[in-house]
């Protein structure tokens, strides 16, 4: 349970959802299996990611983390390799259940995933971007329930998004990363610029969003401001604790926008329960 990260899973089942609702997901019944298969890969892929992590920075953490499960010698380094590996297969395959592609794009996912664990995570650039990739995917993945891609490039937000987060997690171990910040606030500020004009372009739901989009700024920027004023590796860490469950609120203001405000309230009570399980797992 803890090399898989159990308060971030809903964060993936939530982009689930609303890659569902910008499909239409709400306009078409007799779904439900699709959603559920989908959820249950997601949620898998993403498990899948943190193990993995875990097992790339084998070697890292023995320095800077040693508290975490592998370094600590409470699981062997085979056996979670093998734990990884399986749940990330386990993740395609419930995806092909629902239709070739979204198979094919959870298959896009977990390369994707394991591209980032390998490589590209020590790269300042490549690392955010390859990661917010990754939350894209899966939103994809989520619009992919009708067996068909429409408006796929929505994804650029939580790409944006993660990308903002990834940045600030640089400072996390070592603090001093007031430059990140300033960037992930800026990020931040174009994240929900660009989802107003995406309502207000495509539907007529602005005002049914905007107290989504009021929680969702509040969750993100007061933590990053603490990180800003204070920038110690203990305050950039709620930061990055507070701008991964806040997920679920962005997801929540993309399925408002595009669906009807029940389903958003649905997405947000994922937020609770994330906050519940990070009070007994480690987020990061």
């Amino acid at each position: 349970m803890q090399l898989m990260r159990p308060a971030n899973l809903p964060t993936a089942a939530a982009d689930i959802f609303a890659g569902a609702a910008l499909a239409g997901f709400l306009s078409a019944p007799f779904l439900e299996s699709n959603i559920f298969y989908l959820v249950l890969s997601s949620v898998c892929l993403y498990a899948g990611g943190v193990v993995l992590n875990d097992v790339f920075d084998y070697n890292l953490d023995k320095i800077e983390r040693p508290e975490r499960p592998i370094p600590k010698n409470l699981i062997p380094l085979k056996s979670a390799a093998i734990f990884g590996s399986a749940l990330l297969l386990i993740g395609i395959l419930l995806a092909f259940f629902v239709s070739n592609l979204s198979g094919i794009l959870a298959l896009a996912l977990s390369c994707a995933i394991v591209v980032y664990d390998a490589y590209s995570k020590k790269n300042d650039f490549l690392g955010p971007l390859n990661m917010g990739l990754c939350r894209g995917l899966n939103l994809i993945l989520g619009m992919s329930i009708f067996g068909a891609l429409n408006s796929w490039w929505y994804a650029i937000i939580p790409l944006v998004y993660i990308f903002a987060i990834t940045l600030i997690s640089r400072g996390e171990v070592h603090g001093n990363n007031k430059n990140h910040i300033i960037w992930a606030g800026a990020l931040y500020a174009m994240v929900i610029l660009a989802v107003v004009s995406i309502v207000m372009t495509k539907t007529d739901n602005i005002f049914q969003t905007v107290p989504f989009l009021a929680l969702f700024a509040f969750l993100v920027f007061k933590p990053l401001i603490n990180a800003f004023k204070l920038n110690s590796p203990k305050n950039i860490k709620k930061a990055v604790v507070s701008g991964v469950l806040a997920i679920i609120a962005l997801d929540a203001c993309l399925a408002v926008g595009f669906s009807v405000w029940w389903f958003g309230l649905l997405i947000l009570l994922l937020l609770p329960l994330s906050i519940l399980l990070s009070k007994i797992f480690s987020v990061t």
